[in-house]
Parts: C-alpha cells; structure tokens; sequence
C-alpha cells in the first residue's frame, strides 16, 4: 500500500512533466519517511517507559519549547531575516537548542527525582506550559505582520522542506533509531515490570536515560525538520497495537513506521490531487487526531 500510493503521488498528475512532479512531490515523500520513522518508534519507546498508551514525547514540552524558540527568533532577528536565512546552521542550531535543554532538564530532574518517571513528566507538562505562555505573551507584543509569517513556522509544513535538511535529519534519524532498535529486547522486558526488569538485571534508571535521550533526539529532529506534529504518533501507536497483537518492540517499530507513512503520502495525496483541498496534511492529522484521542478516551472508560 505504501508503494501504491507513493507511486500515485509520484505520477497523478504530472502533466507531462514528470521529471520536476518527481523532485517536488520526492522530496515530501522522504520527509514523510523521516517523521513517521521518528514518531512512531519515539512514541511506542516512550509509552513503553511511562506503561500509558495515551501519553506522547509531547508531554516533555518539545513541541512548546519549538515554538518558544520560534517565537523569540522572530521576536528579536525579524521573520523577513529568518525566512532569508533558511541555512544548514540554524536548521542545526534549532536541533541542539531543543535537545541540550531536553539533555540539561532530563539529567537535572532525573537525578532529582530519583528514578520516578512520573515525576518528570509532570515537570515536563509544567515547562511546557510556561513555554505556551512566554509564546503567546511574546506573539502578542509583535508586530502584526511578523506574526503571520511566524504562523507558516508554527504548523507541521511538508511542502518547503530543505533538502540539506533532509540529509542532515535523515542522519540523526537513522541513528537515534538504531540506538532504539537495539534495546528493543529491554523494552520488551519492561513491559513485564519495573521490578522484573530489575531482577532480570536491567539497571532501569541508566535504560530509562539512555532511551528518553534517544525520544528526545528523534522527536527534536523531526519537529525542527517540519514542525510540530502532536498527534501522529499517537495515532500511529494505537493503531499499530490493534493490528499487530505482539510485544516485540522491533515489529510494532516497524509497523507503526509502515502505518505512519501510509497515511502521511495517502493524506497528502488525498488533500492534495483528489480533493484539491486548501490546507496542509499536518492540520487534517491535528484534527483527526483530536478526534482520536477523545474516541480513545471514550472507549477505554467503557471498558472499565
């Protein structure tokens, strides 16, 4: 299915011209890869250490702090400067604010919280909060044109991906991946248990920093390469646990990676040559995600 729609995405439409349809729509199609490779293994690792299917790496405020970062450079640079300046350094930059204050928070409240996950997820929730409001207190002091150009930065855009971004990300995707890939047999462990994983000889506060680390890698990297896309891991997790009824992290890794892409490159090519829909995929994914998870809620309280 994932070869059928690409390669309908790749030729609907082309009018003859093939070669410049190929470069275009390609280019989207290797950052819908990259992100739903990034969102899928990063949430099912991270809702396999917090054991809750309804959380997402988005609860560590990666998502606000992007914003924030957006916020103060078109604040303080200008949004004509900043879209000028579309370079590989501050692609890179936007990549190691978001991950050395992910690192700096992780290592400080961690050792804080003495291996309490918890307890670092609801700092997380708190930082991201005052992330939120710092952003909206400084969007309303700017100027009213630079604000609109700041919205294009502040919603998930597939369309004006660099393609030296795309190298770059793929690089730091692939690895954070492979990291998370290896200690899939942990992870199947953890899903036993804390104290099972202690006694089967897992130091669970090292595993628990070394794989948020890789969360934070992979969810930074793909929000700095498109922006922030809050529900799609989501989406893809839950529906890749009702399909594949399995523990192994390495299969549910890959079919929810499968599931992410099809419905990114089916979506955009639904919105975009089928329905000629003015709006991007990213707020069609927002909103059905809402949808989601409100109907995940609903569900799961039945049940109880």
């Amino acid at each position: 299915m994932c070869a059928l729609f690409s390669t309908l995405y790749l030729t609907y439409n082309t009018y003859g011209n093939f070669a410049f349809a190929f470069a275009l729509r390609g280019k989207k199609i290797l950052a819908f890869i990259l992100v739903a490779l990034a969102t899928s293994v990063s949430t099912i690792s991270f809702q396999t250490l917090t054991r809750n299917q309804f959380l997402t790496p988005g609860i560590l405020g990666l998502d606000n702090f992007y914003i924030l970062i957006q916020t103060l450079l078109f604040f303080f640079i200008g949004g004509v400067t900043m879209l000028s300046q579309e370079s590989i350094w501050m692609f890179l930059a936007n990549i190691l604010l978001m991950s050395l204050f992910s690192v700096l928070f992780l290592l400080y409240f961690m050792e804080k919280a003495t291996g309490n996950l918890f307890l670092l997820l609801m700092v997380g929730m708190v930082a991201g909060t005052l992330f939120s409001s710092l952003s909206t207190f400084l969007q309303v002091l700017m100027d009213p044109n630079e604000y609109d150009l700041l919205q294009g930065r502040l919603f998930a855009s597939f369309g004006n991906v660099n393609h030296q971004h795309l190298l770059v990300s793929a690089v730091i995707i692939l690895l954070a991946t492979f990291h998370l890939w290896r200690v899939a047999p942990e992870l199947n462990i953890l899903l036993l248990g804390i104290d099972p994983a202690k006694n089967l000889g897992i130091n669970i506060h090292l595993f628990q920093k070394k794989t948020l680390f890789s969360i934070v890698i992979l969810t930074g990297t793909a929000t700095a390469l498109v922006g922030p896309t809050i529900f799609l891991g989501f989406i893809v997790a839950t529906i890749s646990y009702r399909l594949f009824y399995t523990y192994r992290h390495q299969q549910l890794f890959l079919g929810s990676f499968l599931i992410g892409v099809l419905l990114l490159i089916s979506g955009q090519f639904l919105v975009e040559q089928v329905f000629q829909w003015k709006t991007t995929i990213s707020v069609v994914i927002q909103f059905s995600g809402g949808i989601f998870f409100v109907g995940k809620i609903i569900a799961e309280r039945k049940q109880t």
